[in-house]
C-alpha cells in the first residue's frame, strides 16, 4: 500500500529522529524474538529424529510409547531413559543402565546395528518459564553457565521468565492500549462534536465512572471468577478508556466551529465523515502525545497488580511477580537488577518511539 504524501513526510520526519528510529528497530527486534519464545526457551526439543521420522514436541503431544517407552503420558525429554531411547532408536538396554548406554553411544562404542540412531534439537535455553531447574542448593540460585541470570525462589530460570514475561507484557499493553484508545477517541469525538446535552451527560458519566475504585472491583471479580488474562484485559480497558477522552474532546470543541467544518456541513457531508475523516486527523497530534503515558501506565498497572498478587495467574510469567521476588529475596540481587533493567529498557524504548511518532505528526517539528 502506497503512503500518501502527508504520511510519507511523517515517516521521513520519524526516520530523521535517530533516537526514535533506532529505538523502533531495537524494540521490534526484541519483541519479534520474544514472539518465538517457545523456540528460544523451552523444556521440550524443537525437533526429534527417531527411527527416520521427525517429531515436533514443542507443537504436538507425544506419549512416551512413541519413542519405545512404557507410559502413555507425555514423554519427559529430560529423562535419561527417553534420551537413550531416542539416541539409540529404542533399544531395550536403555531400561537397564541408560546413562551407560548414552556414554557408549557418545564414545562410538555402542552396537546399534539393530536400531537407527536418532537425535534431538534443543532450544538455546532448555527451560520454559515454569520449568524447575535441576541444580543443587537452596533457591534462588545465582547465575552460572547453566542459568545466565540465575533462578527465582522456585528454581525457575530467570532468563526464560523474562523472555516470556516481556512478550506477555507487550501483548497485554498493545491490546489494552488499542481497545482503550478506540473507545476513548470515539467518546471524546462525540462529546466535542455535538456538545450541548450530549457533552454534559458524557461528562457526568465519566466523572462517576472515574470515581469508581478500580482496584477494589478487580479484587472482588478475581475472588469470584478467578484470575485470567482476558478478564484483566477487559477490566483494564473498562477503567482506562477515559484517558484520551478529555484531549480528543478539547480538540473537537475547538475545531467544530472552524470554516472547513461549517463548509462540510453546508455541503451535506455526514457527521461521521466530518468527525473521523476531517476533524480527527487534526486532533491526532494531541492524541499521540498522550499515548506514551497510556502505554507506560498500562505496563505499570500490570506490574503493580502482579506485585500485589491481584494480576495474572500465579503460573503466568510475570515481570511484576519477578519484582516481588526481588523484594522478598534481598540476598539475591540478580533478581532486582534483572527486573529493574528489563522495565527500564522496555519503557525507555517505548517512550522514545512514541515521542518520535508525536513529533512526526506535528507539522511544526523539523529534523536536520
Amino acid at each position: 500500500m502506497k503512503l500518501s504524501p502527508l504520511n510519507q513526510r511523517r515517516w521521513r520526519n520519524f526516520c530523521r529522529n535517530r533516537r526514535a528510529f533506532w529505538s523502533l528497530i531495537i524494540f521490534t527486534l526484541v519483541f519479534g524474538i520474544s514472539l518465538f519464545a517457545e523456540l528460544l526457551a523451552n523444556d521440550k526439543p524443537i525437533l526429534v529424529s527417531y527411527r527416520g521420522d521427525f517429531y515436533v514436541p514443542i507443537a504436538k503431544f507425544y506419549p512416551e510409547t512413541t519413542f519405545g517407552g512404557d507410559f502413555k503420558t507425555e514423554a519427559d525429554y529430560r529423562d535419561p531413559v527417553v534420551q537413550c531411547l531416542i539416541e539409540t532408536g529404542g533399544v531395550e538396554a536403555c531400561f537397564d543402565e541408560p546413562e551407560e548406554v548414552l556414554e557408549k553411544l557418545a564414545a562410538g562404542s555402542f552396537d546399534d546395528q539393530a536400531a537407527q540412531p536418532g537425535w534431538t534439537l534443543w532450544p538455546l535455553i532448555p527451560y520454559s518459564f515454569d520449568t524447575p531447574v535441576d541444580r543443587p542448593g537452596a533457591a534462588p540460585l545465582p547465575p552460572n553457565a547453566q542459568n545466565w541470570l540465575g533462578t527465582d525462589d522456585r528454581k525457575r530460570d530467570v532468563v526464560a521468565r523474562v523472555i516470556y514475561g516481556f512478550r506477555l507484557s507487550i501483548v497485554f499493553t498493545l491490546i489494552v492500549t488499542t481497545c482503550a484508545s478506540l473507545i476513548g477517541i470515539a467518546a471524546g469525538a462525540i462529546q466535542g462534536y455535538f456538545g450541548g446535552w450530549v457533552d454534559l451527560v458524557f461528562q457526568r458519566v465519566i466523572e462517576i465512572w472515574g470515581a469508581t475504585p478500580s482496584l477494589y472491583v478487580i479484587i472482588i471479580l478475581f475472588a469470584i471468577v478467578g484470575r485470567s488474562f482476558w478478564l484483566l484485559v477487559l477490566l483494564t480497558v473498562l477503567f482506562g478508556w477515559t484517558a484520551l477522552v478529555g484531549v480528543v474532546r478539547a480538540e473537537f470543541l475547538r475545531a467544530r466551529n472552524l470554516e472547513y467544518v461549517r463548509a462540510a456541513k453546508a455541503l451535506g457531508v455526514s457527521n461521521r465523515v466530518i468527525m473521523f475523516r476531517h476533524m480527527l486527523p487534526n486532533a491526532m497530534v494531541a492524541t499521540v502525545t498522550m499515548l506514551p503515558f497510556i502505554v507506560t501506565g498500562t505496563i505499570s498497572t500490570l506490574a503493580g497488580l502482579d506485585f500485589l498478587g491481584f494480576g495474572l495467574p500465579s503460573t503466568a510469567p510475570s515481570l511484576g511477580e519477578l519484582t516481588l521476588q526481588a523484594k522478598q529475596n534481598l540476598q539475591a540481587p540478580w533478581l532486582a537488577f534483572t527486573a529493574f533493567f528489563t522495565f527500564a529498557i522496555m519503557l525507555s524504548l517505548l517512550v522514545f518511539i512514541f515521542e518520535g511518532v508525536r513529533d512526526a505528526f506535528d507539522p511544526r517539528k523539523t529534523f536536520s
